[in-house]
Parts: C-alpha cells; structure tokens; sequence
C-alpha cells in the first residue's frame, strides 16, 4: 500500500504558499502535545496574526485533514496549528489510544496557550476548527474558555452524547448499564497491563457488503486516501466510561456572544448532532450544508470543502 503522497507520511502536498513547522508544548496535565504550525510564505514578524487552531477528527491526527484544513487557512493569511491530540499521534500520554472528555477539551486550551504566547499572534484574534469529534471538544473548550473569540465545526460529532445515549440516541438504560458492566469487567481484565481497544471505529477491511458508516470511515482511514500509521481510531475501552458520564455541551449557550459555524454535508450520517447544536445554541450561530456532500468528504475533498465560508466567518470574527 502507498501510505501517503509524501516521505513525512502527510496525506497532503505542502502548498507553495506556506511554510510548516512542528511545534510542541504541554497542556495543564503535563503531556506534551506535537503540532504543525503553518505560516504564509508572505509572513511579516513585525505583524500580528489571526490564528486558527484545527483539532483532528476523533482518532485522527495532524497529517491528515487537519493539516489540510491548516494549510488553506495558512494559504488565506491565517497562522494555523494543527495538533495531535494526547494520547494520539506523536503527542504525549498514556496508555495510548485512550481518550478523555476533559483532557480532549484542555488540548484546544493548551493550543490557545502557546498560540497567544507567540510574539507574531494577536491574542484576540484566536479562532477555533474542530472535525468530527474534535468539533464536540472545540466547543466545549470556548463555552469555558473565553480567549476563543469564534468557532467552527466541520462534520460535528458529540462523542459525550454518543457515547451515553447510543446512535440517534437510541440506547436503552438495560443497553447502557450492560455496556458499563461489561467495561467494569474490562477494567480488571486490563489491570497491569496494556489496555484492550474497542473495536468500534474504521474496520482495515471493507466490501459492499460493510455497514454504510463504517464503510465510509474505512474508505477514508483504511485506504491510500487517509491512511497515517499514527491514526487508530479505536480507543480504549475503559474510555468509554466517562465518555458515557461526563456531558460535554452543558454550558453550550455561555458561548454567545462569540459566533458559532456548523458546517455538514447534505447527506452525512452525522448531520443530527450540527442540526440539534444549531437549535441548542445562542445567537450568533449559523448551520451551513455542504450539497451532496457526506461526513468524510468534509474531511480531504477540497473541492467541497467551503474554505471561503470559513475565510469570510474568520476575518469577520476575528477583528
């Protein structure tokens, strides 16, 4: 298999337009988290940028449509990071492949941290990209963290909710405490050594006859297309448990003023998280479908990714 399109196993070309960079710098837990920053060719250091900070989809990393996401923004005069989320890629924690509704949220903060620390950035002009999972996260990181003056999701998914109430939430209470008994009794199974992953996520292979959802991840994770030997998206069991009992959206209104942007495509299966958040949230708020696009082609196609709403939301936010 041809892994990427480049020798750093990038999913993506570098622009001629942009620099990259890898950075690193920890979050308040300690754990040291590996970041792509990406610069205008045309940088000034003399100036003060707008900064966009771009969280991967749940199980993603920086190579992939983060990067890519970074990278046009960089491409629209924007100073963008791209990181990896702890647990996940070349950032930092253990066990691996673990995941934390606080500590996902913190990685956006931790972001915010060492971008407003940079001499060339203005603090008040940070904006936020959470993908898929990472658009739950993201906005649950400006309802407590107010530096962020603007934020955008691009096929949203709230793992918290997915996790507790099933798909479309239909998890029944017999269905959920069987699925906390059965973690309970992976917990002891694990101790001492090295955690079990769910199998959920994208399976390595896939035919016609695959589930459509899993199909399309797969399609995108198992394939040349999006494949990064760092990206698993399996996590780890024990995981789930406080996925399941901690919500993350609790406080979504308190982050009116600052203006929310939805972006879904027409058709994705996940269109009722954008949809739901839409009618949760306070002004200003906007919901965006792509036409005829799914959950992953908002994740790589860039002939339907909407970079001009996202350049336009941007600059009119971040003033």
């Amino acid at each position: 298999m041809e892994l990427t399109k480049d020798k750093n196993h990038y999913t993506f070309n570098l622009s001629d337009m942009v620099t990259r960079q890898k950075v690193s710098y920890q979050n308040k837990f300690g754990i040291l988290i590996a970041a792509d920053l990406y610069i205008p060719k045309d940088f000034d250091s003399s100036k003060k940028y707008a900064t966009i900070i771009v969280g991967p989809p749940y199980g993603g990393v920086k190579e992939q449509g983060a990067g890519i996401y970074a990278q046009n923004m960089a491409e629209r005069g924007f100073i963008a990071l791209a990181f990896d989320p702890s647990f996940k890629g070349f950032s930092g924690g253990e066990p691996r492949n673990a995941s934390s509704p606080d500590i996902f949220v913190e990685d956006f903060s931790a972001a915010v941290d060492f971008m407003g620390t940079r001499d060339f950035i203005n603090r008040n002009k940070i904006g936020v990209i959470g993908m898929c999972g990472s658009g739950g996260f993201s906005l649950s990181a400006a309802a407590s963290d107010r530096r962020i003056k603007a934020v955008a999701t691009v096929s949203m998914y709230d793992i918290a909710r997915a996790e507790a109430n099933g798909w479309k939430d239909s998890m029944t209470e017999e269905q959920r405490n069987k699925r906390l008994d059965d973690i309970g009794e992976q917990r002891w199974k694990d101790f001492g050594k090295t955690p079990a992953l769910n199998p959920k996520g994208a399976p390595e292979k896939f035919d016609e006859n695959t589930n459509p959802i899993s199909r399309e991840f797969a399609e995108y994770y198992s394939t040349p297309r999006g494949y990064h030997p760092n990206s698993l998206t399996q996590h780890t069991v024990a995981s789930s448990s406080s996925m399941m009992n901690f919500p993350i959206l609790t406080h979504l209104k308190s982050i009116s003023p600052r203006p929310i942007l939805l972006i879904i495509g027409e058709t994705a299966h996940s269109r009722y998280f954008s949809e739901d958040i839409y009618k949760m949230a306070a002004e200003p708020k906007e919901l965006y479908i792509v036409p005829n696009a799914g959950h992953v082609d908002l994740y790589d196609k860039v002939e339907l990714i909407p970079f001009d709403k996202l350049e336009t939301f941007f600059k009119e936010n971040l003033k």
